[in-house]
């Protein structure tokens, strides 16, 4: 019993073995230059908690979806934005991320034209299937670029399939890994307790998948 424990322990808390674990379920990233044009970029929501206190959102890892989608629409990579998802929590806290988010879209330039909001959907499903009834009713949306974090790519592109998206291409943010392995001493030999924390995020994704298929949804 604490022999096995002690190998738990010494798997979950080392870096490499997670990141050559998620290396194998990431989608790959693309570079900001190698990007097309694209009507618009829908951005899934996951991003963020409602900070009642202060009232204000406080982001969590999967802000950078929304960072990104901001770069690219300075960048005229995009031509609008549109933001997927309300919350996924089971009791109200406050989180309406598509609504609120729109806020910090006006406010870092990007003008209310611009923005298509989806504040309905509470899981990944629901985001393919709301968006895809946003976007049918813009005709002139002919190319979409989906963008959500590299962990959750795989899922999201699926359901996106499923829902009826006939067309779009996939820009993946926050990445675990990258093209190329450089671990450090560190990393090969210090237990970390925070990757644990990452390990969730795996799991939840691999059980999500495999809920989704079972489901129909992907």
């Amino acid at each position: 019993m604490f022999r096995g424990g002690l190998i738990a322990l010494v798997f979950f808390t080392n870096n490499v073995i997670f990141l050559e674990f998620v290396r194998a379920w990431e989608e790959p990233g693309t570079k900001i230059s190698e990007v097309e044009h694209y009507d618009v970029a829908v951005v899934l929501g996951g991003m963020a908690e409602w900070d009642n206190s202060h009232e204000r959102l406080s982001l969590r890892r999967g802000g950078d979806r929304i960072w990104q989608a901001i770069h690219l629409y300075h960048l005229g990579k995009v031509d609008r934005i549109l933001i997927s998802g309300a919350n996924g929590d089971v009791v109200d806290k406050g989180l309406n991320e598509a609504v609120q988010f729109k806020e910090v879209l006006m406010d870092n330039g990007i003008p209310d034209s611009a923005i298509l909001v989806e504040s309905v959907s509470k899981n990944t499903y629901q985001n393919a299937v709301e968006s895809k009834k946003v976007i049918d009713q813009h005709p002139e949306i002919e190319s979409v670029l989906l963008v959500t974090s590299a962990l959750h790519m795989k899922r999201a592109k699926a359901c996106f399939e499923k829902a009826g998206f006939e067309s779009f291409d996939c820009f993946t943010t926050d990445h675990f890994t990258g093209d190329k392995r450089g671990y450090t001493f560190e990393q090969l030999l210090v237990p970390n307790g925070s990757v644990m924390v990452d390990w969730s995020r795996l799991i939840h994704e691999w059980i999500g998948y495999t809920t989704y298929w079972m489901m129909g949804y992907i």
